[in-house]
């Protein structure tokens, strides 16, 4: 049985998510279609607007509909505190988990040679103009445990090794080949409890 073109085309739309398969993605279709008139409108109004009123804040890249982003204008945070994340989820999974008070940072980009990715000379020098802005006393680089967030935290440190700042990155506590994202509370603790200084710091 061949599905109208329209439906057909929903289905292909929502299978481009992260972890959705075809019948996912056809569950998900016909659920949508079911819905009431209101449902769809609102829906589609919201997707409609989502980039508009979203932006990557100018500060730490985290995803935020005002400038700067509300972690980045706490007044309550370790301001000299500042972690180094892959992306917006990585963020969200620490501050969930409530294991961490500090600053972050969101990489726009990761090192991996099969992907042809690398962290572009922009991008490094955001991460140095951000660790001297906040005076940070602590980096703690936590990319994931798997060979791009090694190779990622390698060419990190090389970076901005010269900068008078302890270094610090997650210790494996975190599973190898996993992601901070799905990191339990417990797991995320205990890898922040045993982090690895990989540089002193050298700030007076």
């Amino acid at each position: 049985m061949s599905l109208p073109e329209p439906l057909q085309q929903l289905i292909s739309l929502l299978k481009r998510f992260p972890g959705v398969g075809e019948k996912s993605a056809r569950r998900m279709a016909f659920f949508i279609i079911q819905q009431p008139d209101a449902y769809s409108e609102e829906l589609a109004s919201l997707l409609k607007g989502l980039k508009e009123r979203l932006h990557e804040c100018p500060l730490c890249g985290n995803i935020t509909d005002v400038d700067p982003c509300s972690i980045c204008t706490d007044p309550l945070r370790e301001r000299r505190l500042l972690c180094v994340v892959e992306s917006p989820e990585d963020l969200l999974s620490m501050e969930q988990a409530g294991i961490y008070n500090g600053l972050y940072y969101i990489l726009r980009g990761r090192v991996s040679p099969l992907d042809g990715e690398d962290l572009s000379s922009t991008e490094v020098e955001h991460l140095r103009q951000r660790i001297l802005e906040t005076e940070a006393k602590e980096v703690i680089i936590a990319t994931n445990p798997r060979v791009e967030g090694d190779l990622t935290f390698y060419s990190l440190l090389s970076e901005i090794d010269d900068l008078h700042v302890k270094i610090s990155r997650l210790a494996y506590g975190l599973p190898v080949g996993g992601s901070i994202e799905f990191a339990d509370r417990i797991t995320l603790h205990a890898a922040f409890e045993s982090r690895i200084e990989v540089k002193k710091n050298m700030r007076k």
